[in-house]
């Protein structure tokens, strides 16, 4: 019999709201791992809780181990078989110090105090929080949250984890950990692993992949034969791994290239037969660098934490930084690196210990007067959206910057269906409370509220994570068209490389509150070993580059996005589809 057996299943939240789950029936077998992959809004996290009985079904069943997750008798039984951990991590964070949260969990199973100890220290050992275990939980970056959410499950021992985007606020090393811990725990002590993600490099790593369209299953299969459907994928609105989109980029122009490749290794081995002679490195094709002004420049800055506790930290050293006007700068490093700390100081939300913050040529902290003046002219997104929404509509919310920067209600009014169309938001969506939309909406409505005070500079702390594809690409092309038509400058703090390959335009690499490298995308993903050395990655498609640049196929290691990739490799790769 199956671990997890769900049966003719539907959930609506409410009688008067849509259903969200719409006659899914599937099976889970025990020891399996699972991807669960879909758009926002497609069901994916309605159907994750439903597996693991935190909701009960409107029609249909779900079975956990022969128990019904509707039997109120059960529930305890359930929980102690199947383990959730959550996209924010602040949901399911209990106790005010890291090791005695990850310690909850057992306590009230009734671990034994000796192996209480031994699995979190195991545990934070897994997740690499164990120089933290003794610190304040709600001190730690978003990152560092999400690992002791994710130690706290695993120190349960539960038969079943379900991770619900469990590694969207990871830097890369953070993820590439979980994903490992996920598969050991999968493979070597048999627990079933329930993934959703929106990774599709995790997703590859199951041992089968579930796609959700419209609250229904409408894939199901191994990774290799759900994501060698390319179009069936997108159509679904969403991504395959950049190396299987390059394969299918180059079959479209004429090339011999199956569309089986999930990883960089799997590319080169289809690659490197088909490459006829090595791929140069063109000639020089840098122009003179034009002069840019600075909007924002950091002038010798220190931030310390817990100064004159045990637990003081140096949080940024001694930086000094530039931000070009009109740009999109990309802000990449570790968990704890600094990052967010950056992104506060840049509107005056956090004065620095040492050193000086000028926008346009003024020291933003000069009086209290001029730092309040400054948050108009600097927005600032955070990495939970939720956290900045507070009104009883979208629309009132995207209101209350504008309102409050004294203008008039049809000045407001305008600002508002502006932003809104910036950042994708339909008419039904800006009636609605903003704490009863998906994720993605409460992020563009976060994203729409700053953009309505018309900022100057705009600092976007992890805008994209835990959207899907299409979402992303919208978001994106909304922020492009604000930059475009306000002439604003952008600072896009991200763990994805991906993204920062995509979208910025120069790099700045934070390395334990430091400066680690400062270039274009070019300059900076060409040094592979440096990013790793940060405990950083670089898209899946350079890594293709360094590989068959190891076979001798390939020069060139500054390739980062896949239609630069297919730019590059196209006179070089035969043989031709036959007509």
């Amino acid at each position: 019999m199956a671990f997890i057996n769900v049966r003719d299943l539907r959930f609506k939240y409410r009688e008067d709201l849509p259903t969200v789950i719409n006659g899914v029936s599937l099976e889970i077998e025990k020891g399996t791992f699972t991807a669960i992959i879909g758009h926002n809004g497609s069901g994916k996290s309605t159907l994750a809780k439903l597996l693991c009985g935190m909701l009960a079904p409107t029609e249909g069943y779900v079975e956990v181990a022969g128990m019904r997750t509707d039997d109120e008798e059960r529930e305890y039984d359930i929980r102690k078989k199947c383990g959730m951990v959550f996209q924010n991590p602040d949901n399911q964070i209990v106790a005010s110090v890291v090791e005695e949260d990850v310690a909850f969990a057992p306590e009230n199973l009734g671990v034994p105090s000796a192996e209480i100890r031994e699995r979190v220290d195991n545990v934070l050992a897994a997740v690499g929080m164990t120089e933290y275990a003794k610190h304040s939980t709600y001190k730690l970056s978003g990152g560092q949250k999400q690992r002791v959410a994710i130690a706290g499950i695993l120190a349960m021992e539960p038969e079943c984890i379900i991770f619900d985007e469990s590694t969207s606020m990871l830097d890369p090393s953070g993820q590439r950990d979980i994903v490992e811990t996920m598969k050991k725990l999968n493979r070597e002590k048999g627990i079933t692993v329930i993934s959703i993600t929106h990774h599709m490099n995790e997703a590859i790593e199951a041992d089968r992949v579930l796609v959700m369209n419209g609250g229904r299953i409408t894939a199901d299969g191994t990774p290799e034969q759900v994501f060698s459907q390319v179009e069936r994928v997108l159509e679904a609105h969403l991504a395959v791994p950049q190396v299987t989109e390059l394969m299918y980029k180059l079959g479209k122009a004429g090339k011999c290239t199956p569309t089986s490749a999930l990883h960089a290794m799997e590319a080169a081995d289809i690659l490197e037969p088909l490459i006829l002679r090595t791929v140069p490195v063109p000639a020089s094709e840098k122009s003179a660098e034009q002069a840019c002004d600075a909007a924002l420049r950091l002038e010798n800055v220190t931030v310390r934490y817990g100064v004159g506790t045990p637990f003081e930290k140096v949080a940024l050293k001694n930086i000094s930084l530039e931000f070009p006007k009109g740009k999109i700068t990309g802000i990449i490093g570790h968990t704890g690196s600094g990052k967010s700390t950056l992104a506060m100081l840049l509107n005056g939300l956090l004065k620095p210990e040492e050193g000086k913050v000028f926008l346009e040529g003024e020291d933003i902290n000069q009086s209290k007067q001029f730092t309040n003046s400054v948050r108009f002219k600097v927005g600032l997104v955070f990495q939970y959206p939720e956290y900045q929404l507070f009104e009883d509509t979208v629309r009132r919310d995207i209101a209350f910057g504008p309102r409050n920067m004294g203008l008039e209600d049809e000045a407001i009014s305008e600002r508002v269906s502006l932003a809104a169309r910036f950042c994708g938001l339909d008419g039904a969506a800006l009636e609605s409370s903003p704490f009863e939309i998906s994720g993605g909406q409460k992020r563009r409505a976060a994203i729409a509220g700053v953009i309505a005070m018309r900022p100057q500079v705009l600092v976007l702390d992890e805008p994209a994570a835990g959207l899907d594809p299409q979402g992303k690409e919208e978001i994106f092309r909304g922020l492009r068209e604000y930059r475009d038509s306000e002439g604003a400058t952008m600072l896009l703090i991200s763990h994805s490389m991906e993204d920062i390959a995509e979208y910025a335009e120069n790099i700045v690499v934070l390395k334990e509150g430091e400066v680690f490298m400062q270039g274009t995308p070019q300059e900076i993903f060409a040094n592979a070993e440096k990013l790793f050395a940060a405990s950083l990655d670089v898209p899946q498609i350079t890594r293709l580059f360094l590989e068959l640049k190891k076979r001798g196929k390939c020069d060139r290691t500054d390739i980062y996005t896949v239609d630069y990739a297919v730019k590059t490799l196209l006179p070089y790769v035969g043989p031709e589809v036959e007509a």
